[in-house]
């Protein structure tokens, strides 16, 4: 099974931000999350393993490719979907994925023909495929976005992103196609939205400031905090006396009202109710303890 290695990437910009600090992580083959707030590195990071920009330290490998010295090597067992995906507007889908398969290096014709229908039918985008890309909904787009990102069957495919202002309709449809690529490659997923890693990830890290705060399986890290996660409604006035009073992972407003969730081991006091642990509290229990302020989205509401 292929495996991606990171191993004590960093990476500085000219301004002094430190976008990655000492990074590394092991992805296998499956889908992989990548979980944090806007700004925490995890762009940098999928640029960086796309072979788009350089590390200062540290290193990549796939399989037996050294990722940040044998960059071609990589690319043609590479696809990618930025965060930003630009289409030509007036071109339909058909004509664009053909173009991108020339620039793969698919050149028979009758082969190209073929791979395009294919990956137009997969993505369920066939009926569509004589339409112009700028009539295209989001949802669409990002399917397009996938559909170029499989030319030439990658071992490793990189979505930075993908469900971001998609509707609910759109998002489901979106996870049932990444589910079904990601059961022979590997698939990284970046994003902000933890039920894009709930859904769909059998490992993942939370990264913020740079810094991966945690990796390992979702699912077993809700199960460690199982017993451990409190709620209370409270008011405004009184939200900063409890934050100095208990450790509170996580304020949202409900309904109008300010809901906390706190973490511990024993009821913090009686008026607060045990519930159980959701992948967002394992975030905040990360996020919090180590003195990152992050707002992740949660069924594609910000948190």
């Amino acid at each position: 099974m292929l495996e991606l290695r990171i191993e004590g990437l960093s990476k500085t910009y000219p301004n002094g931000v430190k976008a990655l600090q000492d990074v590394s992580l092991t992805i296998p083959t499956g889908m992989f999350g990548l979980l944090g707030p806007n700004g925490a590195g995890k762009s940098t990071l999928m640029r960086t393993i796309a072979t788009l920009q350089e590390a200062d330290a540290g290193a990549i490998t796939l399989g037996d490719i050294d990722v940040l010295r044998e960059k071609d090597k990589v690319r043609r067992l590479l696809g990618y979907l930025p965060q930003e995906f630009g289409v030509y507007p007036r071109i339909t889908a058909e004509a664009m994925l053909n173009h991108f398969a020339v620039l793969k290096g698919i050149g028979n014709p009758k082969e190209r023909r073929e791979i395009v229908g294919a990956l137009l039918r997969r993505t369920n985008l066939y009926e569509s495929r004589k339409q112009n890309l700028s009539t295209f909904s989001g949802g669409m787009r990002q399917r397009f976005g996938i559909a170029q990102a499989l030319l030439g069957n990658p071992k490793l495919i990189i979505v930075d992103e993908p469900t971001a202002g998609l509707d609910p309709e759109e998002r489901v449809r979106f996870h049932n196609l990444l589910a079904e690529i990601g059961e022979n490659v590997v698939v990284i997923l970046s994003t902000h939205i933890v039920d894009d890693v709930s859904d769909l990830c059998s490992q993942m890290a939370i990264i913020s400031g740079g810094r991966v705060l945690m990796s390992g399986d979702p699912q077993a890290a809700v199960r460690e905090l199982e017993g451990k996660v409190w709620r209370r409604i409270v008011a405004k006035q009184d939200l900063d006396d409890f934050q100095r009073r208990f450790t509170i992972i996580s304020t949202k407003l409900v309904a109008g009202r300010t809901v906390v969730h706190a973490v511990g081991d024993s009821q913090p006091d009686p008026s607060f109710v045990p519930i159980n642990a959701s992948l967002e509290d394992v975030y905040f229990r990360y996020t919090r303890a180590n003195g990152h302020d992050a707002h992740p989205e949660q069924k594609g509401q910000a948190a």
